[in-house]
């Protein structure tokens, strides 16, 4: 049973796969306005790409923030809990004395 639901996932993950791949295009076509505005000024290609390398490294950015916020909240949580675990184990040999 489980290797009939395995294959069926796989088929459908490859389908999609195939499917997201265009066929027979062999250029990509801009629309007129940008073609037009990037054959009259040269500066603007470089601001294009330097735009989809912004957009392109937001997603790194938030996720490295987000990484670094939940790795830092769990060493103070860890911290925490380990002074607790010292200061009730100070607490019980102090009272056995």
């Amino acid at each position: 049973m489980k290797s009939i639901i395995r294959r069926t996932v796989l088929a459908i993950a490859v389908l999609t796969a195939v499917g997201a791949f265009p066929v027979g295009q062999s250029q990509v076509m801009a629309c007129p306005n940008c073609k037009a505005g990037n054959e009259t000024d040269p500066l603007k290609p470089k601001a294009y790409m330097y735009s989809i390398l912004f957009m392109i490294g937001m997603p790194a950015t938030i996720f490295t923030g987000f990484s670094v916020s939940f790795w830092r909240m769990t060493r103070k949580a860890q911290r925490e809990q380990e002074e607790l675990l010292g200061s009730e184990t100070d607490t019980e040999s102090s009272g056995d004395a």
